[in-house]
């Protein structure tokens, strides 16, 4: 005989009895610990990020906020290389461990849902094997924080559906204040949760001062932040226009295809079956929640031209949803094979092959990787790129070159320059893109300068609005025939400036 589902403002019982089935400690943590060697045993090969090299430099210029983003991440680049070193390994730790830490977490949502240790593994193995997941975990970049903290929030939401503690609501309230700090996109979950909440219950959180409180700690943290883009004009609203305008992942059409890509194509049925339980099973009745904050987030995202990973925060939940329905149930009819050891293994593989650096640099254009993970093209060619920028600034007559000054592209450039330039005898470089357009304006030596980027056709006719002289002197060239944002971008010498850099400066300010 099924009992009935569990009244709104009743805590829910899991597994038959009051309590949640025991934590799978020891398997979790092997899944977690095997995610996060693979990690770190791949940490050193190709390079550096272009985010990475920009929040180096980031960090060491402090804001309450960047016109990108907000001032967490940065700041933690900041603290991991002045305790163990300015080092791409070391500034990689932290990503590897965020993203083993989500499989604990993805483990424990199907816990407290009910699941056992059989759903407990096949959560936590999806999510081990996710391509994101992994690919944002080869990275420090906000979004492997960010896919931490707000699949913490939506397991902190369906363990306070299970036990009303409301103590939950308080660490809630801490964690959201930590992720609006790290991606504004944290707000949009919250929202989802929250909307989930009221329109398919429990709702008595309304009624707990602890809420209130939570709210009030997030929104305190956010508060700086907020202050900083609104005397700035906000320039996140750009910014967010600038990404929906990209048009990467297919656009809309694409949100929900390349979620299915990102979650690995055999293993996101788990995700998806989770998804549909949720409206159709009596025992995840009461987290019901979780399909209706995904699918308004979905509708948002579909009218705002969002990316399909800005639902990753969701996904540990479904997974879970999934995985305790087929724990309780069985797979549906005709997926009985899916959630099997050799499945996971191949995607697992497959995982690997798509994002992880584990092909000799040499290869890497010959393969798939580049087109499915745009970023690991970003990771070749930073030291050869300064030294081309060297050579270029070496060219100029031992007199110019005392006052000449480097102006390049995008933040990844000025940072790749700030790493590897000073070996190479190479002054600062600046840049307007972004943040780094806040570090700092050349100072006024009325030299000649060297400008990487734009592109000669169109390039030459914009570097003259700011230089009367302007002369290619060479091309970036990774050496590997790897096209990423850099290769084939034009070096040039300008010279005869037309107007102080303190006139110039806002002309150079970009955000894409």
């Amino acid at each position: 005989m099924t009992a009935s589902a569990p009244a709104a403002s009743e805590p829910v019982q899991t597994g038959g009895h009051a309590g949640p089935p025991a934590v799978a400690w020891r398997p979790v943590l092997l899944i977690a610990g095997a995610l996060g060697v693979v990690l770190l045993a791949v940490s050193a090969r190709y390079g550096y990020h272009r985010d990475e090299l920009y929040f180096r430099v980031a960090g060491r210029h402090p804001m309450w906020a960047y016109p990108d983003q907000p001032p967490v991440v940065p700041l933690l680049g900041r603290a991991v290389t002045a305790v163990f070193g300015d080092s791409l390994v070391a500034l990689r730790v932290p990503a590897a461990l965020f993203s083993a830490a989500g499989v604990v977490v993805a483990a424990l949502t199907a816990r407290d849902m009910g699941g056992g240790r059989r759903a407990q593994l096949l959560t936590a193995g999806a999510y081990a094997v996710c391509p994101f997941v992994v690919a944002a975990g080869h990275l420090f970049s906000t979004a492997t924080l960010d896919l931490l903290l707000s699949a913490t929030l939506v397991w902190l939401a369906v363990r306070w559906v299970r036990t009303r503690d409301q103590r939950l609501l308080l660490t809630a309230g801490a964690v959201a204040a930590l992720a609006l700090n790290v991606k504004y996109l944290a707000a949009f979950l919250l929202a989802g949760i929250v909307a989930g909440l009221l329109i398919s219950g429990p709702r008595e959180f309304l009624r707990r001062p602890a809420f209130p409180a939570a709210v009030l700690i997030a929104a305190a943290a956010a508060v700086p932040g907020l202050l900083w883009q609104a005397d700035h004009g906000w320039p996140q609203l750009d910014m967010a226009d600038a990404i929906a305008g990209k048009g990467d992942f297919g656009g809309r059409p694409g949100l929900i295809p390349f979620q299915i890509l990102l979650t690995g194509v055999v293993l996101s049925w788990l995700w998806i079956y989770g998804l549909w339980r949720t409206f159709r099973s009596d025992d995840l009745r009461p987290f019901r929640f979780v399909g209706h904050a995904y699918l308004l987030l979905t509708v948002l995202f579909l009218v705002t031209a969002g990316k399909p990973y800005y639902l990753a925060g969701l996904w540990a939940a479904l997974f879970a949803a999934g995985a305790v329905e087929i724990e309780r149930n069985g797979a549906p009819r005709g997926w009985g094979w899916v959630p099997t050891v050799p499945v996971y293994a191949v995607t697992a593989v497959t995982t690997v092959l798509l994002t992880l650096p584990v092909y000799p640099v040499k290869w890497l254009a010959d393969t798939p990787q580049p087109a499915v993970n745009a970023d690991a093209a970003e990771t070749v060619g930073w030291p050869r790129f300064a030294e081309q920028v060297a050579d270029a600034y070496r060219s100029l007559p031992s007199g110019e070159r005392d006052r000449a000054v480097i102006v390049v592209s995008n933040y990844g450039e000025a940072g790749a320059l700030d790493k590897y330039g000073p070996d190479l005898g190479l002054p600062r470089a600046y840049s307007g893109h972004n943040g780094y357009w806040h570090f700092g304006r050349p100072p006024e030596t009325g030299g000649p300068a060297v400008v990487v980027g734009p592109e000669t056709t169109a390039g030459a006719a914009y570097l003259r609005r700011f230089w009367t002289d302007v002369r290619p002197v060479g091309r970036i060239d990774n050496g590997v025939g790897l096209d990423n944002q850099e290769q084939g971008k034009p070096i040039w010498i300008c010279r005869g400036q037309r107007a102080p850099w303190a006139e110039l400066w806002p002309q150079l300010k970009t955000l894409s």
